[in-house]
């Protein structure tokens, strides 16, 4: 019986999966279109560190890779979405991605904010009612 991958794992599965469909998976990242299913399987469970054919510290590693590769909007998806291009603008602007251009909170942060004030309904609220309601 295979063993069940993690949450991560399987969303990178999805991910590689999805650009096989799409059209947008690719051999070594920028060789020819995948063309057959199990190719772009084998592909996504070598970068999701799910193969059985690899040592537990090379799984590690391709999981990690392929995590920091998302992180930074090199995935083909992200590509296509044109994720990348504006992640490379808000850096190099000294913008985060996570943060709003003008150097607002985001909606994670003014819910913390409103957790530690003790809040009532916050996991409900949205970023704007968030600022509204730490305005009172």
């Amino acid at each position: 019986m295979a063993k069940a991958q993690s949450d991560e794992q399987q969303a990178t599965v999805a991910r590689v999966m999805h650009e096989f469909k799409d059209g947008e998976l690719k051999i070594g990242g920028n060789g020819p279109k995948v063309k057959s299913r199990k190719q772009a399987v084998a592909i996504a469970l070598e970068e999701a560190g799910s193969s059985n054919r690899e040592s537990s510290d090379t799984k590690q590693k391709a999981l990690r890779r392929t995590k920091a590769k998302e992180e930074k909007g090199e995935t083909a998806e992200a590509e296509a979405e044109g994720k990348a291009a504006q992640d490379r603008t808000l850096r190099k602007h000294g913008a985060s991605s996570g943060s709003s251009p003008a150097g607002g909170k985001t909606r994670d942060e003014l819910y913390a904010e409103a957790q530690k004030r003790g809040i009532e309904g916050r996991s409900k609220m949205s970023k704007q009612e968030l600022k509204q309601a730490l305005r009172t």
